[in-house]
């Protein structure tokens, strides 16, 4: 069994090292490539995605596993054999549904709609990308349906990014936060608001991206194993875990955008630098799910970036570099300000108290579309009317409404809920490590975040895929996805924050 173990190891990192290729190409077309090569890159990826299919799918494959499975129930389950051969036996099911034309086709449509998405964002006209999300939906249908053994269309949807996760199961924890969600807004709204004027100025491009990198490098991202460049928006991607890459955007008049997204990539890549390289090698990398990655990038974001402690180590530093539009705001002006919490239009920017609510309206336009309830041509319609209902503001462009986030565009449905997923599963982390390292809040505030990452490492990251998301989640903390401490957490920073 070693030999056949062994042979199975060789094929997965062969197949893994073709979607290295890919990510490459992916990366490549976000960043530097020129817009007319769109349907070239798109035959590229769409020969890659055969090969990998071919690969992935092959009767060879199948066979190993299959004399392979009554081996691994004979190791210890939680082995990395045993979790490498029960996770690729999965893998292998999955991928074995998919017609390889249906993966051709999935490649180059999905080329063609990144393309004519950031067209259409830039020109704010929602018509040329219309039709390339009616195919997108198309796709993701006909994709549901080689699963037929999932109850709802969506939850095969969402298996992709969330292992194990239901449809019922988001739309029941959305259903326990939203109301206390929005009650606290509604208090927020109605105290003494907070001035982030200050905030939306000028501030140098080119400062903005060496404060950002400054930051970052404190909290341990490898430059000799990653980069940072900008996109239209903010990405991570990793080749292998020796070159994890983040991307960004600059806002001159705006200086959220470009240090807070620089933070939340930097989470993210911290996870896949920190996956063991076996696992990663044969295909076990990437994260136990999208929500447990946005765990991470929330984590450094928002529980970090966002902390009092964080800036009083890095704000005499910002004061250095921005002299002119900061000098003269003190430290509870500027905390106040980077956490105000105010509805607003684009996702990426909402603070932390209305985000989920963000997240919410795009699981709900999600399962409209694969149910067939929502017609492509009337979405901007239904997405103002939603945002009007839902965070009180109406998108005057749909550059700044539908057209804002480029997930659909890739053909990725299912992937938003675990946004909000992570949201909750980051502050479950956080109760924990304020209780294993209790002068956790004296080291951020002298801006030491080692033991910090060598947790994460220790407890999330090296495990990469061996377990699923609940399954981790309880390993560590001792109970499922819990909304409970991310609504403690916000009511408390809040009411600390709004005086509530």
């Amino acid at each position: 069994m070693e030999e056949k173990l062994k042979l199975l190891k060789e094929k997965l990192a062969e197949i893994q090292s073709l979607s290295s290729i890919g990510a490459v190409l992916s990366w490549d077309q976000n960043t530097y490539m020129p817009t007319g090569g769109a349907a070239g890159r798109g035959e590229q990826q769409a020969i890659l995605g055969k090969i990998a299919h071919e690969m992935a799918t092959s009767d060879e494959l199948g066979k190993l596993l299959d004399e392979l499975k009554p081996y691994a129930e004979q190791l210890d389950p939680d082995s990395d054999d045993s979790r490498l051969i029960k996770v690729s036996a999965k893998d292998y099911d999955r991928t074995k549904r998919i017609p390889q034309e249906f993966v051709i086709e999935q490649s180059r449509v999905t080329t063609l709609s990144y393309s004519a998405w950031a067209e259409a964002r830039q020109k704010n006209d929602y018509s040329i990308f219309e039709p390339h999300l009616e195919k997108v939906v198309d796709l993701n249908q006909r994709y549901a349906a080689f699963f037929p053994e999932f109850e709802h269309p969506y939850d095969a949807l969402l298996d992709g990014f969330e292992p194990g996760m239901k449809t019922d199961d988001v739309k029941f924890i959305f259903n326990t936060i939203r109301p206390q969600q929005v009650e606290l807004i509604q208090k927020i709204s109605e105290s003494q608001q907070v001035d982030d004027s200050f905030l939306h100025q000028h501030f140098e491009e080119d400062k903005q991206w060496a404060f950002g990198e400054e930051v970052i490098t404190k909290f341990g991202y490898d430059w000799n194993r990653g980069r940072q460049d900008k996109a239209p928006h903010p990405f991570t991607i990793s080749f292998n875990s020796d070159d994890v890459r983040i991307t960004t955007r600059v806002n001159p008049e705006f200086y959220n955008p470009m240090l807070f997204g620089t933070m939340h990539e930097c989470g993210h890549a911290l996870y896949n630098l920190g996956i063991n390289p076996e696992l990663e090698k044969y295909g076990m990398g990437g994260g136990a799910s999208l929500a447990i990655h946005e765990s991470q990038s929330r984590l450094w974001e928002n529980l970090v970036g966002r902390s009092f402690p964080f800036w009083q180590h890095f704000y005499p530093r910002l004061q250095e570099v921005f002299p002119t539009q900061l000098g003269n705001i003190g430290l509870d002006t500027f905390y106040k300000g980077i956490n105000k919490v105010q509805p607003s239009l684009i996702r990426v920017e909402a603070d932390e108290a209305t985000y989920n609510l963000h997240i919410m309206l795009r699981l709900e336009l999600e399962i409209a579309m694969i149910e067939g309830k929502a017609a492509i041509k009337d979405l901007p319609e239904i997405w103002n009317a939603k945002m009007q209902e839902y965070l009180g503001v109406t998108p005057p462009t749909d550059a700044l409404g539908v057209l804002q986030d480029v997930h659909w565009s890739y053909g990725m449905m299912g992937y938003f809920s675990t946004y909000a997923l992570g949201n909750l599963v980051s502050a479950q982390w956080w109760e924990l490590i304020d209780k294993q390292i209790p002068n956790m809040e004296d080291q951020i505030r002298t801006g030491e975040f080692g033991e910090l990452l060598g947790w994460l490492r220790e407890n999330v990251h090296i495990h990469g895929r061996k377990f699923e998301p609940q399954e981790l989640v309880q390993r560590v903390t001792g109970s499922k996805i819990d909304p409970n401490p991310y609504l403690r957490y916000l009511n408390k920073k809040y009411s600390e924050v709004y005086g509530l």
